[in-house]
């Protein structure tokens, strides 16, 4: 489909030793370099368009999209500004963006919406687009050709702009299974996700956080390794006893027997030195010490049966195990360090602090990437999958396999310690 000349912008690059940021920005620069019109909108189409938004009319409608127009006072020209991902600028309290696709804009144009959208103003792939019929119709069918494109299961990472060393990037690389299962930067510190009315809504609908005291709350608790059961941890904590112990292979029929015998002798009243002084537990029921250890040895022949379709498909090593689950509350903690930037609970410094300490706290609590990597989807795994090693696992042993062996992974460029 031919769109004849291109409008006023769109031409020969304005700076050759620009580095894009993300290959958004890359496909979109190489085709203004070839005036290539129609790999442009392709290329459009393939991304999420980021626009800025009012932001006391989307907490009030977050349901609904109240853009934010530019104008010049002096010609009475207005256009709508949009941005790829990679051209978003540092988070602002507020100054909030929205996302959608390029099909959306072809959809909600009005005659009272300004006349030209620009692309990444002011950047060498820049350009502006006129935005009213006929041109919106012939985007439609670019962004028809491109269909939904696939987001899930990509290693994306900013080239500029986004740490790639250090222990901010170190903090970030342990969200980085999560991350590629979704397609999102990884090492983006200054996060905008999915635009703002969607980052909040992930916090309501998943965790439940609607302020910034909440997401201060459950921050914290990743932060400290308290977001999951203890009883996972208890667990494997007794097997890494005995295996420090006795070293080799750990019998599951043992490691049963053991945190049986343990559960029980702390039945019988535990002598504990606290602030207050020494005190002593009362003695806990039969019943209920006993459907408790009925529970810890169920867990445990969870854990096995994980851990042997864990080996089986790499994630570990043969005789190798889980020596602990704190990487499913550290990787969710670097990643709930930038939701909550992105719901503008937090400042970008308290983000990259909680980032910082998720990283640091990883290195203390796991020997590697790949242990952390058990750790983090035997958590997950625990939490959601239930044994049927569906879509919950299916996607973090894909994310894993590319963290591992693609050469721009952080996990291949980042030393875990």
């Amino acid at each position: 489909m031919s769109f004849g000349p291109p409008p006023a912008g769109f031409g020969a690059a304005q700076s050759p030793s620009w580095t894009p940021p993300t290959s958004d920005e890359q496909a979109l620069f190489e085709a203004k370099v070839r005036g290539d019109w129609g790999a442009y909108f392709d290329a459009l189409a393939r991304t999420r368009l980021f626009f800025e938004v009012r932001r006391e009319r989307t907490d009030f409608a977050p349901g609904s999209v109240h853009p934010v127009f530019r104008s010049n006072p002096q010609t009475s020209d207005r256009w709508w500004e949009v941005f790829t991902p990679g051209m978003l600028p540092t988070p602002e309290p507020d100054r909030v963006f929205g996302s959608q696709r390029l099909r959306w804009f072809t959809e909600v144009w009005v005659p009272e919406d300004p006349p030209l959208i620009v692309v990444n103003p002011g950047s060498p792939c820049e350009a502006f687009l006129p935005a009213a019929l006929p041109h919106t119709a012939a985007w439609a069918q670019y962004a028809k050709r491109v269909g939904e494109p696939k987001e899930s299961g990509r290693l994306r990472a900013l080239r500029v702009g986004g740490p790639l060393h250090g222990p901010v990037a170190h903090g970030l690389a342990c969200g980085a299974l999560l991350c590629v299962s979704n397609g999102s930067l990884w090492n983006a510190m200054a996060w905008h996700g999915n635009g703002y009315a969607r980052e909040r809504a992930r916090l309501r609908d998943w965790w439940g956080i609607t302020t910034r005291e909440e997401w201060q709350h459950y921050q914290q608790q990743l932060l400290e390794c308290e977001g999951s059961s203890p009883v996972w941890e208890f667990v494997l904590n007794v097997r890494h006893g005995i295996a420090r112990d006795f070293g080799g292979h750990v019998d599951p029929g043992y490691w049963r027997q053991a945190a049986a015998r343990i559960l029980r002798e702390r039945a019988g009243g535990v002598t504990v030195l606290s602030p207050e002084g020494v005190t002593k537990t009362e003695p806990q029921p039969e019943a209920v010490v006993e459907a408790r250890v009925e529970g810890v040895q169920r867990l445990i022949g969870r854990i096995t049966r994980y851990e042997a379709r864990f080996r089986a498909d790499g994630l570990l090593d043969e005789n190798r195990y889980v020596s602990s689950v704190a990487a499913w509350d550290l990787g969710r903690a670097s990643k709930m360090a930038r939701w909550g930037l992105g719901a503008r609970f937090c400042t970008i410094q308290e983000a990259e602090s909680a980032v910082t300490k998720a990283g640091q706290k990883a290195a203390l609590e796991h020997r590697s990437w790949q242990d952390f990597s058990a750790g983090y989807i035997l958590g997950r795994c625990l939490h959601f999958d239930d044994e049927e090693f569906g879509d919950w696992y299916e996607d973090m042993l894909a994310a894993h396999r590319i963290l591992t062996s693609e050469p721009g992974s952080p996990w291949l460029n980042i030393p875990f310690r």
